[in-house]
């Protein structure tokens, strides 16, 4: 009989153990439903921001919830409550999510219009300053519990805070964040503005609170402008709920297609949005305010780019490079400059960077300054760089051609290990 209850509280144990397993290996996502509460952001003629961005981020949830059951979803309000910005930021820090998605809804001053779907990052925006260095700070302060956890070496990447290269692990860290804030972006702005049939106002960096106190990768959308009157009642149209969720939904899912492997990633299917129209008389017609077309960082990870002088000519076929060579040498360098044009030597956009290489990946130019075997150069190379440009990050090629630069940086601590 003792035998018995032994190997049923035996069974027990081994059932809650794989329970709790299955639960820690669940991608973990968090929604924040802007504002809420005595806080009910932009006004627009007939509804308030707090009640729309609580609608979408609900539906959004909701349809995670529905197809996606190795997803967890965290709301940070799901009713009409306020909720500090710290407050927020801790849901997702004290959750350890793998993605936070904040919801907004934009707004104009009183006779200026716009139309169109936005995306934020955070980094350095026209109007604020270095929210990406500052988010480094927070992260480390914010995060020390979060460090002390059992498996932090496996969540960080190997970060030691008792090791002297903390500082440099730790700032890789928000590198990799920071490319991978900027892909989801460009998801959304992809697939929100073809389910919606909303303007492509384009992913922009700014040094926005909600953003720079999270440790993980993470956007801002803006709907659309409540302050419009035609955004605004596209927005309370009952069809709009499901047609942003669905956009949010495949931006969502394209983006752990890359980066989550764990379960499954079921694309909805996106009908064709009807076109609307705004017709405004010729006399009556506002000039239309779109916000300045910023350079940021785009990065992915493909197996071919080509390396290329600024000063060289594009050539009119991309050049294919060599194989890549077990031999061949890891190289780090300083990618601080994107654009979709190529821009030459001595460029005003450099801001006076000496020695600048360029390479061209999916059709857009990335600039790249010094280029080391040595990481610790790197980074302090950056040190330097991130004065003109904060947004700076470093990546590592091999042979000529861009490599992961996670492995990278492992490679290079396990080749100090054996010295």
């Amino acid at each position: 009989m003792l035998k018995r209850r032994f190997f049923l509280l035996l069974m027990i144990l081994c059932v809650a153990s794989a329970i709790s397993l299955q639960a820690r290996q669940k991608f973990t996502l968090v929604i924040d439903a802007g504002h809420g509460g005595d806080d009910g952001g932009a006004a627009g003629a007939k509804t308030k921001e707090k009640n729309l961005t609580l609608r979408y981020a609900l539906a959004f949830g909701a349809m995670v919830e529905r197809n996606c059951p190795d997803v967890k979803v965290i709301y940070t309000r799901k009713t009409d409550r306020f909720v500090e910005l710290w407050q927020r930021a801790e849901i997702a820090n004290k959750n350890k999510a793998d993605l936070f998605i904040s919801v907004h809804i934009n707004a104009l001053p009183k006779g200026k219009t716009a139309r169109g779907f936005q995306t934020y990052t955070l980094g350095r925006g026209r109007h604020t300053g270095t929210g990406f260095i500052e988010n480094l700070e927070v992260a480390k302060r914010e995060n020390s519990v979060i460090l002390m956890e059992a498996n932090y070496q496996q969540t960080y990447h190997g970060y030691d805070p008792r090791m002297p290269e903390s500082d440099i692990m730790f700032e890789f860290i928000q590198d990799v964040n920071m490319e991978n804030s900027v892909e989801l972006a460009k998801y959304m702005q992809k697939y929100v503005c073809a389910s919606t049939g909303r303007q492509d106002l384009g992913a922009h960096q700014d040094n926005l609170a909600v953003l720079r106190l999270t440790s993980m990768p993470g956007c801002l959308v803006e709907l659309g402008f409540i302050s419009t009157r035609d955004e605004e009642e596209f927005m309370n149209d009952k069809s709009s709920t499901d047609r942003y969720a669905r956009g949010m939904f495949n931006a969502f899912q394209a983006y752990r297609r890359k980066h989550d492997k764990r379960g499954t990633t079921t694309r909805i299917e996106i009908k064709e949005p009807e076109k609307v129209e705004t017709p405004q008389k010729p006399d009556t017609l506002e000039k239309q305010e779109k916000p300045e077309k910023q350079e940021t960082p785009i990065v992915q990870e493909t197996p071919e780019t080509t390396v290329r002088k600024p000063d060289q000519p594009e050539p009119d076929q991309p050049e294919k490079t060599a194989p890549q060579a077990e031999e061949a040498e890891l190289v780090f360098k300083v990618q601080f400059l994107t654009s979709d044009r190529h821009l030459p030597a001595g460029s005003k956009a450099f801001k006076g960077l000496d020695d600048v290489d360029a390479y061209k990946e999916n059709g857009i130019w990335k600039y790249t300054v010094g280029a080391s075997a040595d990481y610790s150069a790197i980074y302090r190379l950056r040190k330097e760089v991130i004065g003109k440009f904060p947004q700076a990050f470093i990546i590592a090629f091999r042979g000529g051609e861009r490599v992961n630069t996670t492995a990278a940086y492992q490679e290079y601590k396990n080749k100090k290990k054996q010295k």
